[in-house]
């Protein structure tokens, strides 16, 4: 039988069907991981976005799950225009009413119904026998169909299921009107050959598949998701589940940016493509970095700090001559603006002058010999050395010096639904002793304000990070900060038992680097109370 619902979906994109679709769970599988929730306005925030990267079907969440979660999915459906809005659902009819009703105002609407399969599941989670398993899928089938444009149908554990018995479930779901089956491998167990062979077979065997989009939902248990869903791929899998970061129940989901790069850097092997804008794939990963308050690992493919980024000097000499010596695909195209030649103790000395130039520097072989073995001390020392580092070598400077400005005093005072204010005493190298105090939206960025008072100073932060480096109760905290001034950004970091004084350390850095660097007249005087940039999540730190 003819599935109409898949052929309106195909008609809709206005792609061939050999077009794999991206289904984004992020704000459902993704977003009900501990840690990752996120409230009503972050979550149409995130949505929004994901529209904008060009997601072809996004899960908004399951409206029978809570009240909030209803409204978060009803909100989203009322706002988006070109991405089908879907909403999960058990196959029990208080789910699917509830999906449909939160899906009432949607341009374009999915309901996903699902119901464990695997003898394991069917025993001990379900108490069903296979009948009542097949009975509940068609009942729930025919009730979604009647309230949104199109239903799509997973089968639970469906990789540790009797393939047999898969494609029965597959087959009468589809009769029913499923225009989607999608074959999660819920628990991350299978492995690339085995996920291919299964959907090769499901495809051979389910009545009617020709009719169907067969769709991948992988997690990443064994670290396999998003090779396991490449597999399927490969195989006749024309749909993706994934999220932003590979965020996901566990060790998480199938990564959206790993699947959708691998398909268009390898295009010629998969033969196929997404219709995903990669250039907003790094701004959609930061997006839900800052939402969630949860970093991305450094060294995250594709999206990651280092994932365009080099310090080794090998690297670096053939990266200066030809790019393609070390990246299979250009920063640009996933939104990040350059790569990145990271000096550190393994970086040689082509990087280095190539770095100095840049900024301004052109020293000859002799100065250079010097600069080069300063260079080398210090990358010793540190993880990373930045541009303001390298400004003090190339002018004879101390990159380490400490002054010129001292703290002496900090006092903060933090009021319960109120401002929180701060006050600071510096004393400079010079004899001076300034003290200062100020108010502002929390403790940090009273501190923040208060220093650029007494230096005389305009600080626009732009990143500000805090992290434990010991353990107990008198564990210290590292604050690192990055604030813009003088059309460069300058980095610094302070350490201490309370986070307070840590950020101010770290200003304090930043201050007296830029004191010793550069020169009074191209310093921007600060204004008082205002021309500050407040440092980005802060968390609990305001």
């Amino acid at each position: 039988m003819k599935n109409p619902q898949h052929d309106e979906q195909n008609d809709r994109c206005g792609a061939a069907a050999d077009r794999v679709r991206i289904f984004d769970t992020t704000l459902r599988d993704g977003e009900q991981t501990p840690g990752f929730s996120m409230d009503r306005r972050a979550k149409l925030r995130m949505a929004q976005m994901l529209e904008t990267l060009g997601v072809d079907v996004l899960e908004a969440g399951f409206p029978q799950a809570s009240p909030d979660d209803f409204a978060a999915v009803a909100q989203i459906a009322a706002t988006l225009r070109d991405t089908t809005v879907c909403a999960l659902a058990r196959c029990q009819r208080g789910d699917i009413d509830s999906a449909g009703r939160a899906l009432e105002k949607a341009l374009h609407s999915r309901i996903h119904v699902f119901i464990s399969t695997s003898p394991l599941h069917r025993e001990h989670k379900l108490g069903m026998s296979k009948q009542q398993v097949l009975d509940a899928a068609v009942a729930a089938v025919e009730r979604a169909r009647g309230m949104c444009h199109e239903v799509e149908f997973s089968a639970e554990d469906a990789m540790r299921t009797e393939p047999e018995f898969l494609a029965e479930v597959f087959s009468v779901a589809l009769a029913t009107g499923a225009g989607t089956l999608n074959a999660p491998d819920t628990v991350g167990y299978m492995t690339p050959v085995e996920i291919a062979e299964r959907f090769a077979w499901l495809r051979a065997n389910v009545k009617g598949a020709e009719h169907a989009v067969f769709s991948s939902h992988c997690h990443n248990d064994l670290g396999l998701a998003v090779a396991n869903s490449l597999a399927a791929v490969s195989a006749g899998a024309r749909q993706v589940e994934c999220t932003v970061n590979g965020i996901g129940e566990r060790a998480g989901n199938a990564a959206l940016e790993e699947i959708v790069m691998a398909l268009k850097v390898r295009g010629a092997y998969f033969g196929t493509d997404t219709r995903i804008d990669t250039r907003k794939l790094y701004p959609a990963s930061r997006l839900l970095s800052q939402l969630t308050g949860q970093r991305v690992q450094r060294n995250k493919a594709i999206v990651g700090d280092n994932a365009f980024a080099h310090e080794s000097g090998i690297h670096q000499h053939g990266m200066l001559k030809h790019r393609g010596t070390y990246e299979i695909m250009r920063p640009q195209d996933v939104g990040i603006a350059e790569t990145k030649l990271v000096l550190g103790k393994h970086s040689g000395r082509a990087a280095l002058r190539q770095r100095l130039h840049a900024l301004g520097h052109a020293p000859d072989e002799a100065a250079m010999d010097g600069i080069f073995a300063r260079f080398k001390a210090l990358a010793d020392k540190k993880r990373e050395v930045h541009d303001e580092d390298l400004e003090a070598i190339a002018l004879g400077q101390d990159p380490e010096a400490l002054g010129p400005w001292r703290l002496v005093q900090l006092g903060t005072s933090t009021h319960l639904g109120g401002s929180a204010s701060a006050s600071v005493k510096l004393r400079h190298d010079d004899g001076r002793e300034v003290g200062e105090a100020a108010i502002g939206d929390g403790p940090v960025d009273a501190v923040l304000r208060a220093i650029e008072r007494a230096t005389s100073s305009t600080l626009d932060i732009t990143e500000f990070q805090v992290r434990a480096v010991s353990e107990g109760g008198d564990a210290q905290g590292q604050a690192q900060l990055v604030a813009h001034h003088a059309a460069r950004d300058w980095r610094g970091h302070g350490v201490s038992t309370d986070i307070i004084e840590a950020t101010a350390l770290a200003a304090l850095a930043i201050v007296n680097r830029i004191e010793r660097q550069v020169p009074e007249s191209h310093r921007r005087p600060t204004v008082e109370n205002c021309g500050h940039t407040k440092p980005v999540s802060m968390g609990g730190s305001t």
